[in-house]
């Protein structure tokens, strides 16, 4: 991997920027969270503690505070602030919700969906009934209501109400006591439309509220017109029943005008009574929406995302119409504040927090406050913040990715060129060029390089030094050599007939006869460095030419067994005879110097992959492993006995050079056997058309 995309991938570590500041933002989130609760907890227990001290807000009537658990029958009425139209068409009823009552399987067919809320000091109620068969009042039979009726049970002095609606046609109806003894309100205060429905008819009626006391009951009364056939009822309440009617459960008007200055505040004010009922729902003002909604919808996506935790649980719908559920609120009615933590239903990514406190009156319970606020109010204090430091640190990673790739480009730069003078500093001869250039740079490549030339500066020396050396040293051997020749010659012609003489004789020419070949080895390289720039190679059968130097050296080293092995009929090379000549001399003269007389020495010419390969393998001494590789290098032998030849570590250099001038390869290898080496020199074939 090239060093600029070593220097890119390090560079991903900027990455580490952008994450820090997600850790950051995702800890301020987390503080904003706690203050977030912090306000919410502080704002319920003031509006708690504000209702604790004035019960009366939450239970108008004080039988309720005081009662015993709901019986499950009670009519919830929701708050209403528009006007309703009262024509019994059911027009403004379309968002409330109601409930339903249905007869017995085993009755005639019969059900009605009523809904009610409150507006003002009034009660408003729509019922559709379900009635195959509808029967209208008929005077003619009574004065009292003897048709389909509903019947309308109140509460007021300890004491149950009843008020009876029933028509002759349809259209607008008022209620009428259903006992003559009843005294007290003025039931034409009960009035509405009666109108007629597909399947049924359609009652929608305005109550004043003061004339419920707290509790409403109703049934309908359902006649078949047959003689003899009773009639059949259905309702909250039964006919016959002498207890209070059901709690009729809606929102007290002093409340909500207690809790209308919390309209102002960012989250949603709710007091539920003892029973889960919700008594008032005070809606969350516009505070802290604008700010959201200024910060672009990706970078709020984002930050979604990246402040994300584990799923959490829905807002719980209550079970029963008008009853609140969750945990919060379970934990507050058993007397400990909680808060909870909800996905909002409309918003896949928005959060909604709930906190619920106790409403406590003289040590007890009597209802709680929940404040629902949504996730937004504090995560579009953090969403600016977020956008700068997204900008800022894409800024820096973009600077750094950039300088590091600048600082790698030129790094690469100053390496490459290092490089390529390394490569250039050699000339191809061996020859140390004077030309490296010198970094002035300060660091380490620059160091790296003033130390390469320092190098090659004594690499260069010390070659001149090798190159000169075998001519200094034939110019001061050749005088004495030449003074030792003419000293010999005259002691021959002067004739002296002593015995001793003619061994100083012997022993000189001994003498002299070593100096030369001393001076011819030391000189052999250079001299054959010249010989190979001088000659051109040509196509060599080398089968021919290894068949005619195999008969001289059979004659040349008679105390070995020399065997020739080819495996082609011919073997052309491009190369010069002379020189591949040369080179198996000296690999047969190191063969025999290295196996004992008597030995095995085996030529070998067989194929090698787009070459041949001629190879001398000699029975003796193995290679040391350390020497395998450093065996071509000049000035370098093994030999370890005593010998009368001359050896200076060239003859294998020399054949090297050869090997490098016809492009072949030299290996120098163990026999398998372990009792020899072998030597191979490779050469590239040379393709010819027949």
């Amino acid at each position: 991997m090239s060093l600029r995309r070593q220097l890119l991938l390090v560079s991903l570590l900027l990455l580490s920027l952008p994450w820090a500041g997600c850790q950051f933002i995702r800890e301020m989130e987390g503080a904003l969270r706690q203050g977030q609760e912090q306000a919410l907890l502080a704002t319920a227990t003031a509006v708690a503690a504000t209702l604790g001290t004035q019960p009366g807000l939450i239970y108008p009537h004080k039988d309720r505070l005081d009662g015993l658990d709901d019986s499950g029958l009670e009519l919830y009425a929701s708050p209403l602030d528009q006007p309703l139209i009262l024509d019994g068409y059911g027009d403004g009823w379309e968002d409330i919700s109601g409930g339903s009552f249905h007869s017995d399987p085993d009755a005639a067919p019969l059900s009605v969906d009523y809904r009610a809320v409150t507006r003002g000091d009034y009660l408003y109620l729509l019922l559709k009934i379900d009635d195959p068969i509808v029967i209208y009042h008929n005077p003619g039979l009574s004065p009292e209501p003897n048709g389909d009726r509903l019947v309308l049970r109140t509460w007021q002095d300890n004491s149950r109400q009843d008020y009876v609606i029933a028509t002759a046609a349809p259209g607008k109806v008022r209620a009428r006591a259903a006992s003559r003894r009843q005294r007290g309100a003025d039931a034409g205060r009960i009035r509405g439309y009666w109108q007629d429905a597909v399947g049924g008819y359609t009652l929608e009626l305005e109550i004043p509220l003061s004339y419920t006391g707290g509790r409403l009951g109703f049934y309908l009364v359902n006649t078949s017109g047959k003689a003899g056939r009773t009639v059949e009822t259905l309702g909250n309440v039964n006919a016959l029943e002498t207890s209070a009617p059901p709690w009729l459960i809606y929102s007290p008007g002093a409340l909500r005008q207690t809790l209308a200055p919390l309209r102002q505040t960012s989250g949603q004010v709710q007091i539920v009574d003892k029973s889960h009922w919700l008594l008032a729902d005070i809606p969350a003002g516009g505070a802290g929406q604008s700010t959201a909604q200024e910060t672009f919808w990706l970078l709020r996506v984002i930050y979604r995302s990246i402040l994300s935790r584990d799923p959490l649980p829905a807002l719980p719908n209550p079970p029963t119409l008008g009853k609140l559920q969750g945990g919060e609120l379970a934990s507050a009615l058993a007397g400990t504040a909680e808060t909870l933590r909800y996905r909002d239903p409309n918003y896949a990514t928005r959060t909604s927090l709930a906190t619920a406190v106790p409403i406590t009156h003289d040590g007890a319970v009597i209802g709680a406050v929940r404040i629902l606020q949504s996730g937004e109010e504090y995560l579009s204090l953090t969403d600016q913040a977020f956008s700068k430091l997204l900008g800022y640190s894409l800024l820096a990673l973009g600077m750094g990715v950039l300088g590091m790739l600048g600082y790698a480009t030129l790094l690469s730069w100053r390496i490459g060129k290092l490089s390529r003078a390394a490569s250039q500093a050699v000339r191809e001869d061996g020859v140390v060029l004077d030309d490296f250039p010198r970094s002035r740079a300060a660091d380490e490549l620059g160091e790296l390089s003033r130390r390469y030339a320092d190098l090659l500066d004594r690499l260069r020396e010390y070659n001149d030094y090798l190159r000169s050396l075998s001519r200094k040293l034939a110019h001061e051997l050749r005088t004495p050599v030449a003074v030792i020749q003419t000293s010999l010659e005259n002691l021959e012609q002067s004739g002296d007939p002593q015995h001793r003489a003619g061994v100083y004789i012997d022993r000189a020419k001994d003498g002299l006869q070593r100096l030369n070949r001393i001076l011819t080895a030391m000189s052999e390289a250079n001299r054959l460095e010249e010989s190979i720039r001088n000659n051109h190679a040509a196509p060599l059968d080398l089968v021919p030419l290894l068949r005619e130097v195999f008969l001289a050296y059979q004659a040349m080293y008679r105390d070995h067994r020399l065997e020739l092995s080819m495996v082609a009929p011919s073997a052309i090379v491009s190369g010069v005879g002379d020189l591949i000549v040369q080179a198996l001399d000296k690999l047969l003269d190191n063969a025999v110097s290295f196996c004992p007389a008597g030995g095995r020495i085996e030529l070998q010419l067989r194929t090698a992959a787009d070459g041949w390969e001629i190879s001398v393998a000699n029975e003796g001494p193995t290679l040391p492993p350390e020497m395998q590789n450093r065996l071509f290098e000049p000035m370098v032998s093994v030999r370890e006995q005593v010998s009368e030849q001359v050896h200076l570590g060239l003859g294998l250099h020399v054949v090297r050079l050869i090997s490098e001038f016809h492009g072949g390869t030299l290996t120098a290898g163990n026999l398998s056997a372990g009792n020899g080496v072998r030597i191979a020199m490779t050469l590239p074939a040379v393709h010819t058309q027949d």
